[in-house]
Order: C-alpha cells, then sequence, then structure tokens
C-alpha cells in the first residue's frame, strides 16, 4: 500500500461516517487565555494519540471500541480490537505508538480483561493498517497482563508510555487492594518497565529476582492514571489519593512512594493515613492536591503555540471538572492554574502543531466530546 493510500484512502473516506458535534462550548472561556472548539463527540472516550505526519488520531472509547478521527472528516471504528471487560473503571484503556511507528506501524492498548479468577489490566500490540474503507488492527498480540487478576473493577491504572531509553513503561493501580502496591511478588500498584515486545530488560532494579518482581521499574503506588517523560528524559506520573491526596510524582528506579503506608489523604471511611514526611524511607509527592481534583491524563508541553507554558505538566481533572498546569523546573514541581471546563476531563494531549486537545469523560451526561484549545485571540 502506497503512502499516499495510506493517508488519504477515497474509499475509506467514503465509506467513514461523520461524527456528531455538540454546537455549545463547554464552559465560558472568558478570563481564560485559550479558546475552545469542539472538534467531535464520542462515547465515553479515555484516550487518544496522533499519529505522525498524518491527518490522523486515534481515540479510544471505554466500551471496547476504537476509533481513527480525521481532522475536518471522517470517523471509522478500527476492527481487530481485543474483547475487554466493561464495567466499573474497566474497558479499553491507553492507546499510544510504537517509536518507530513510522515503519513498523505498532499500536499499543491497554484494556481490562475478565478471568476465572477475576479481573486484571492487560497490554497488546498490533499493526495499524487502513485500506479498502476499512482501517484494522492484524497480527495483535497480548504481552503484558496484572497479576494477579482480582475481583472488582476499580484501579486498572494501565497507562502506557515510550521512554527515549526505547522501553515501554506501563502503569499498574493496586486495584483497590491496597497491600499489593507494597509487595513485589505481584505488578499490582507499580510502574514496570519493559522491552517493546513485553520482555524484561537486564537493567530493571530486580532483575533475576523473580518473573514478576522482574518487570517492577517503582512500587508503592495506588491508582496511577498518567505517565509522561519530560524533556531531559525524567518520568512523572499522577495518581488519584484515597479521601484527598492526589498525587505528582517524579518516578525514579527502585523508589518506593508508600501506598497504603502513607498518603497525604485519608480511607474513605475516615481512618487516618500517616502522612509523607522527611525520613520515612518513601518518595513523596512533588505536588499533592487535598481536597481531590481526581486527575486523569498526564501530558508535558513542549509546544511552542503556548510559549509561556512549555515544559509544564498539564492534567485533567474528573472530580474537579479542570484542566490543572503544574510548573515543572527540573526534579521540582509547584501547582500554577486550574481552569474551569465544566466537564469531567479524561484526557489530555497535545497536537502537532503545538495545540492542546482534551478529552471529556462525559458531558452533561452524555457523550464526551473532544475540544481543542487554542491561544486566546
Amino acid at each position: 500500500m502506497s503512502k499516499l493510500s495510506f493517508l488519504l484512502g477515497a474509499s475509506f473516506l467514503a465509506a467513514a461516517c461523520q461524527p456528531s458535534v455538540s454546537d455549545a462550548a463547554p464552559t465560558d472561556t472568558s478570563g481564560k487565555p485559550f479558546d475552545v472548539t469542539v472538534v467531535a463527540d464520542f462515547d465515553q472516550p479515555w484516550a487518544m494519540t496522533f499519529v505522525p505526519n498524518t491527518p490522523y488520531a486515534l481515540v479510544t472509547e471505554k466500551k471496547g471500541n476504537l476509533k481513527l478521527w480525521q481532522n475536518e472528516g471522517p470517523v471509522v471504528d478500527v476492527d481487530g480490537v481485543p474483547a475487554v471487560a466493561y464495567g466499573g473503571q474497566g474497558g479499553l484503556g491507553d492507546v499510544i505508538l510504537h517509536p518507530d511507528f513510522a515503519t513498523n506501524k505498532l499500536v499499543y492498548l491497554s484494556f481490562a480483561e475478565a478471568g476465572e479468577s477475576g479481573f486484571g489490566a492487560a497490554v497488546a500490540r498490533g499493526k495499524l493498517t487502513i485500506a479498502g474503507g476499512k482501517a484494522a488492527l492484524s497480527g495483535v498480540q497480548i504481552i503484558w497482563r496484572q497479576e494477579p487478576r482480582v475481583s472488582g473493577q476499580g484501579h486498572f491504572g494501565h497507562r502506557l508510555a515510550f521512554g527515549p531509553d526505547g522501553m515501554l513503561y506501563i502503569s499498574s493501580g493496586e486495584r483497590q487492594k491496597f497491600d499489593p502496591a507494597q509487595d513485589l511478588n505481584q505488578n499490582l500498584g507499580k510502574i514496570v518497565r519493559l522491552t517493546d515486545s513485553g520482555v524484561v530488560p537486564s537493567d530493571n532494579p530486580f532483575y533475576d529476582q523473580g518473573r514478576v518482581k522482574s518487570q517492577i521499574w517503582s512500587y508503592g503506588h495506588r491508582n496511577p492514571l498518567g505517565i509522561a517523560f519530560d524533556t531531559q528524559g525524567r518520568l512523572w506520573n499522577q495518581e488519584m489519593g484515597p479521601a484527598g491526596g492526589d498525587e505528582l510524582n517524579l518516578v525514579k528506579k527502585a523508589a518506593n512512594y508508600g501506598y497504603p503506608f502513607v498518603s497525604n489523604g485519608n480511607h474513605y471511611d475516615g481512618r487516618d493515613i500517616p502522612d509523607h514526611a522527611p525520613g520515612d524511607g518513601f518518595e513523596a509527592p512533588k505536588v499533592f492536591w487535598n481536597p481531590a481534583i481526581s486527575p486523569a491524563g498526564l501530558m508535558i508541553y513542549s509546544g511552542d503555540m503556548f510559549k509561556e507554558w512549555k515544559g509544564s505538566a498539564f492534567l485533567g481533572g474528573l472530580g474537579a471538572k479542570a484542566l490543572v498546569r503544574v510548573k515543572l523546573d527540573g526534579e521540582n514541581a509547584t501547582k500554577a492554574d486550574q481552569w474551569d471546563m465544566g466537564a469531567r476531563i479524561r484526557e489530555v494531549e497535545q497536537g502537532p502543531d503545538g495545540a492542546i486537545w482534551l478529552l471529556e469523560d462525559e458531558y452533561r451526561g452524555s457523550e464526551g466530546r473532544l475540544l481543542k484549545l487554542t491561544p486566546k485571540k
């Protein structure tokens, strides 16, 4: 298939259906430094990624659909997505591209799956092709699973990021079970580091200490719903605390982030959890929120459209219904801005031109919309 047919595909354009678009702006943008354009509607969208050098983006919907969106054009379903266990916080999750996607066309997906012992997250990869009016993943293989599967459908985490070292980093929630975050024989409550094919790298901190333990890069995490690298190659993650205590962390090799032994929040039933304190042996968050913002998604801005925000971290706020900016300065972070968006923000992404894109978890009880933010005119 030629590059031209991949990019355009006349039959693909003819066969696809146009997305419905809500006309109303998500919030009054007066006093905000950006304009908001409502681009498309999706059904419970969860994550997105832009396809380089094309007019396309891939968008996941929690119920199990992967969508190929085209700028000013059609949206179609991508076939070949693994079956997902939809329910609670589970379903189709993150989507990212292989660093060498231009050559190998590999797409990575995270999702919840069911088994005899309960539920767990998994990561799969497959080759994206577009031809004959259809888009599909082929050769799909699962390369990682949460172990063990457990009851319940919460705290999957399952955010994905490739590092400058070429390794695949996976955030794995503790599945609302508390203790697994500290158990190095389980990969729940961890940041996992693997090769692009799911093999454990020999420079992982616990390599040769057991099959599951060898995967672990850091531990003591609760429900990490965003991971991203800054331009200096440092890994950051955000995670939901319990009742308060949402965190932004600088992720370090072999570090223990303390959950459930320490947190700047408390249990939902009011029981105390000791706060992070100097000398407690745990890595404290660089920033925490109390009351909670319920963070979702994480993007570290590197574009030129919003020059004054270059290097800042951006988080979505579910409970806060906000877009949140944190200023990063080397290994330090400080709260900067929190803009009311009038809807639960699930995903934050940087566009190829430096615009900021958001996915709403939902808008006024219906579809979640795709929003584009550009500097105020």
